[in-house]
């Protein structure tokens, strides 16, 4: 930076919004250029802390694919165009499907991108609601089902959100979650390498993991189970606490159907669990008397588990397990986030039924269900193809890097009478798209803390928009109040100017713990938080305990298979976060045991293709020994040529839950 550059340099505080750890950084602004990001050693929880992906904001604010103006396609091209244009095309498009062929013909994908946008996403759950569509899609059924599916089986409501109480845990397992490198799985994390090692001084840290992951290599003890096979561990060890180990008192009081339990695990012992996941013996034992020790003990569980065909039972029996050592809502434990943005222990929760919360999904497949009011993101190809939707409004996701089975994705969606994407960058998904609608990103808008549920404390914060939006980028939410108002639905004012993203963030806040006012005053606010939390305790006293033994589970367990001999497990990178970010250069690297290489006759840095009966993928070979023989990993989010959605099948999900397979399945390796 010049001596004239430093002079004129204005330097603004705010908060990152790439993953929802929101870390607290520093902005340093010429003109208009965006010339640096840091992180904001003041702030009080990420204290200086910020990741690569943070720090290249700078490039996603300049990126040379940025889009600046709305564009329409013209005779089977995209044209650039006004806003008047674009939306009046858009409305009258969608407006004649709907009065055609009624609401279920738009589907409606939340992604990421308008998810970390307070205000553009508040507006888009309006639009949802005013058009009326069941088919809606979101992040959910790619890679966090299980975590929402357990609460509702085993805590009796969707809306707990738990989390380890790092603060006074002295015991921790964390299964397939690296935080090092993903800063948590809808559990954040800020700061990670801190956090762990400031907790490895205290406590003791279990990683199960296929690969001697960054997290692993800072932990007290590291089992490496065959892929597939982490709830085999689990079982065992609930098997063994119920054996010596248990809290009794907690069972006898706050739970119910301990015997089912125990009888599911019965056969879950230490020789068949070590033949099972392939592990030492001696190693299990080490880790089943270390939870014997140990107090209330916290388990958190990532994409490694989330993502698999057995996510669902490995997160039961995770939960399970904290129950029978009595640490549900306890200090030291695990405990549950009320909410900033709302307040949880202001009314009585409704208890969902045993069964679990489902409702009906989509006529092109009468296998699935809806959960959480959503449908499955792999049905919606066979949606459009039946001709049930023929719109899409995509609010900010690359739906062909993310969704399953692109072979069978990217057809589908060239047929769609519609498809309009909100987005920033150009990408696979905007080039396939009738009408493009770029909005603010991150640097351009103010914002508050959307998803506050997933933070580590019960905190707010407020950032002010940093510089003024390029082109003629317009708010999420004003795109979307307009849309809605061409369509007759009242959104939100967008006739006035005085309605500004401040305005809407202020409606936003008005239930919160604080008003916007002094949040944006602090710019980082945090309010006390009770544990044991006594909204929870009342909550599992009117469900009758918690539920240690959903027939559902129950069943997926005793239906479980053993894995095949190769597997794919998913793995995040530091330089990318899902399809986002590709500039940084993170290469779509095959990670291979160097015996899993050898038997393929696969070298280090050789180019490999991966096959599944779907389909495949290439990419660069690493061959290493921090992976254990039998696993491959590959990080998910590249470029279609590597694409872990290639290997995937659009009708192999989990049939519960609506869950996409992105790993734990079988595949095979060849040089070329």
């Amino acid at each position: 930076m010049t001596v004239h550059e430093v002079e004129n340099t204005r330097t603004v505080r705010s908060f990152c919004r790439v993953c929802v750890s929101v870390c607290g950084i520093l902005v340093d602004v010429v003109g208009d250029e965006v010339t640096h990001v840091r992180g904001d050693r003041d702030h009080p929880r990420s204290q200086g802390y910020t990741c690569t992906k943070g720090r290249a904001l700078p490039k996603m604010h300049h990126h040379p694919d940025r889009i600046e103006r709305p564009e329409m396609r013209v005779d089977g091209k995209l044209q650039p165009t006004t806003w008047d244009e674009c939306l009046d095309d858009l409305a009258t498009k969608v407006r004649a499907i709907i009065d055609e062929y009624g609401p279920d013909s738009v589907g409606i994908f939340f992604g990421s991108g308008l998810g970390m946008d307070a205000a553009g996403y508040r507006i888009a759950q309006g639009l949802h609601a005013a058009i009326g569509t069941p088919a809606k899609f979101s992040p959910l059924t790619i890679d966090g089902t299980a975590k929402v599916l357990i609460s509702d089986l085993v805590g009796g409501s969707t809306a707990l959100s738990g989390r380890p109480d790092y603060v006074n845990t002295d015991f921790v397992i964390l299964i397939g979650s690296n935080p090092v490198v993903s800063h948590g799985h809808t559990i954040a994390m800020p700061n990670p390498k801190g956090t762990l090692k400031e907790l490895a001084q205290r406590a003791e840290i279990w990683v199960l993991d296929p690969r001697r992951t960054e997290t692993a290599r800072l932990a007290t003890g590291h089992l490496a189970p065959r892929p597939g096979t982490d709830h085999a561990v689990l079982a065992c060890l609930v098997r063994e606490m119920l054996v010596d180990g248990a809290d009794r008192d907690f069972i006898d009081n706050h739970t119910a159907d301990v015997e089912i339990l125990a009888d599911a695990v019965a056969d879950f012992t230490i020789e068949h669990t070590a033949r099972l996941a392939d592990i030492a013996e001696a190693d299990l034992i080490s880790l089943c008397e270390a939870v014997r020790r140990a107090g209330p003990i916290a388990v958190d569980t990532g994409t490694g588990v989330t993502m698999s065909s057995s996510a669902n039972v490995t997160q039961w029996l995770s939960w399970a397990l904290m129950a029978v050592k009595g640490s549900l809502n306890r200090k030291g434990g695990y405990w549950f986030h009320p909410g900033f943005g709302y307040q949880l222990e202001s009314f009585e929760l409704p208890v969902s039924p045993a069964e679990g919360s489902f409702g009906p999904g989509p006529r092109s497949r009468p296998e699935t269900h809806s959960f959480l009011d959503e449908w499955p993101c792999a049905v919606l190809p066979d949606e459009i193809n039946a001709g049930n939707i023929r719109a899409v409004l995509n609010l900010g996701g690359n739906l062909v890097t993310a969704f399953p089975d692109a072979e069978a994705l990217v057809p589908a969606l060239e047929k769609l009478e519609v498809f309009a994407t909100i987005e920033i960058i150009g990408n696979e998904t905007t080039a396939l798209s009738t009408h493009v609608l770029p909005t603010k990103d991150q640097l351009e808008r103010a914002d508050v803390t959307l998803w506050d549920i997933m933070l580590p404390r019960v905190t707010s914060q407020h950032t002010e928009a940093v510089v003024e939006p390029v082109g003629d980028r317009k708010s999420g939410w004003w795109v979307l109040a307009e849309l809605g108002r061409r369509l007759g639905y009242d959104l939100a004012d967008t006739s006035n100017d005085q309605v500004t993203d401040d305005a809407m963030l202020t409606g936003i806040m008005m239930g919160a713990r604080m008003p916007i006012e002094k949040v944006a005053e602090k710019g980082w606010v945090e309010v006390p938080n009770e544990v044991p939390a006594a909204w929870v305790d009342a909550h599992v006293e009117r469900l009758g305990g918690w539920r240690l033994a959903p027939a559902l589970l129950v069943n997926q367990l005793a239906a479980l298979e053993e894995p095949a001999d190769l597997v794919l497990v998913p793995r995040r990178q530091h330089g990318k976060l899902n399809s986002q970010l590709g500039y940084l250069g993170e290469p779509p690297e095959v990670l291979l045991n160097p015996a899993d290489a050898a038997a393929a006759g696969v070298v280090h840095g050789q180019q490999v293709t991966v096959r599944t009966a779907t389909g495949e993928l290439t990419g660069l070979a690493k061959v290493d020994d921090s992976i254990r023989r039998g696993a491959v990993s590959i990080p998910h989010g590249h470029p279609l040529a590597a694409n872990v959605n290639r290997l995937t099948d659009k009708d192999q999900i989990d049939l519960v839950t609506g869950m996409a397979r992105y790993g734990g399945f079988p595949v095979t390796v060849v040089p070329g």
